[in-house]
């Protein structure tokens, strides 16, 4: 499924810095010179929470982007792993929904074409149904619009389609939900 949408099945490449820990977690006791810096990331493809390693001396900014993928990494050391959601500090919960609504904007092309090109799951339920907002009605006006052109925009979205939530809201809330474990199926986080 995650081909189909024109998702890349590999693994981050760009993270997203939500935190950076200086002196690690303040829970974790072990002595000061045992401690690493930690930060809580999200990677800007797949939207996988992540839990790095920066390399000595690197100070980080909350949004700052940071490469993560193979070969010589500037700021990070290396990746410990995923991380939960419950796991992220409060100021990672904070910037959480920012950073995702900068990815959205800044991707656009490719959440409109989940609209262009969202299919059946089974013969009940349609990928597009499982965004916040969105029901049969609004599923079969997009499947109408789209035979005729595909969509360009959010904004195209919005005015072909009557009475449509804001598109761009809906796919971020629908990010946010999978982040957080209250939906069944994955669309676009890596959870």
């Amino acid at each position: 499924m995650e081909e189909e949408q024109g998702m890349d099945a590999g693994r981050e490449e760009v993270a997203i810095v939500l935190d950076f820990l200086p002196n690690g977690y303040p829970f974790d006791d072990r002595p000061m010179h045992r401690k690493t810096a930690i930060v809580q990331a999200m990677g800007s493809k797949r939207f996988t929470l992540l839990e790095l390693v920066p390399k000595k001396g690197i100070t980080l900014q909350p949004t700052q982007e940071v490469y993560i993928g193979e070969g010589k990494r500037e700021e990070i050391h290396h990746i410990i792993g995923k991380l939960q959601i419950d796991k992220l500090t409060r100021t990672a919960k904070q910037e959480l929904e920012f950073v995702v609504e900068e990815l959205v904007k800044k991707d656009e092309k490719r959440f409109v074409d989940f609209f262009n090109k969202a299919q059946p799951l089974t013969t009940r339920m349609h990928q597009l149904e499982l965004l916040p907002g969105l029901g049969k009605k609004h599923m079969w006006e997009i499947i109408e619009e789209r035979r005729d052109r595909d969509f360009e925009s959010f904004a195209d979205l919005k005015k072909r389609v009557k009475l449509m939530p804001d598109p761009e809201k809906a796919i971020i809330k629908r990010i946010l939900n999978e982040l957080e474990g209250k939906e069944k199926h994955s669309l676009f986080a890596d959870v």
